[in-house]
């Protein structure tokens, strides 16, 4: 099985990305989660290069979420709402026919951005995401200097992963199985 995991943050020691990462190395064994690490090379999104000449890093990030099983985003809140990487990201999808009934979990790392992620989940189910919301989690990593090794390491942060992952899994394998 293949996961495709989306950070909503470019900044190089982001809790968003480091809780991917950690979420890489906790798979089960038969599934690899691979990081998408082209979300700041994404141009702004604009209909009218959609509808005339889609620029190559759109055409790969396409092909990318149509061969994935699955999706695992995490993207921090800013001034209240969703990152702008991460809107730009999913603005790119709304008119692909790779992205609907997709399988997606959120992993959002502070307690306290609930603001963007009700807005995240909004856009999703707005895109006709598969949102599974028994394998969607909050961390408490706001203020800590965790990375992806001393999560994997911390019961606290990795027993809650590992769960919301085998519940991903589940849900993932019991709607192909439905298909």
């Amino acid at each position: 099985m293949k996961i495709v995991a989306i950070s909503g943050s470019l900044r190089a020691a982001s809790h968003n990305t480091a809780v991917l990462v950690t979420a890489q190395r906790l798979a089960p064994p038969d599934v690899a989660i691979e990081l998408f690490e082209g979300i700041g090379r994404l141009p702004f999104f604009n209909s009218d290069i959609e509808a005339e000449n889609l620029p190559e890093e759109v055409t790969v990030f396409r092909q990318i979420i149509g061969a994935a099983d699955g999706l695992l985003i995490s993207s921090p809140e800013y001034a209240r709402g969703v990152s702008g990487v991460m809107k730009n990201a999913l603005d790119w999808l709304v008119g692909s026919h790779e992205f609907p009934g997709k399988p997606v979990a959120l992993i959002n790392t502070s307690p306290r951005a609930t603001h963007a992620l009700a807005a995240l989940t909004l856009t999703l189910e707005t895109m006709s995401a598969n949102l599974i919301h028994q394998a969607s989690i909050t961390l408490p990593l706001l203020g800590t200097t965790n990375d992806a090794g001393s999560m994997v390491e911390n019961p606290e942060f990795a027993r809650p992963l590992r769960d919301a992952l085998d519940n991903f899994v589940s849900a993932i394998r019991l709607a192909a199985s439905a298909s």
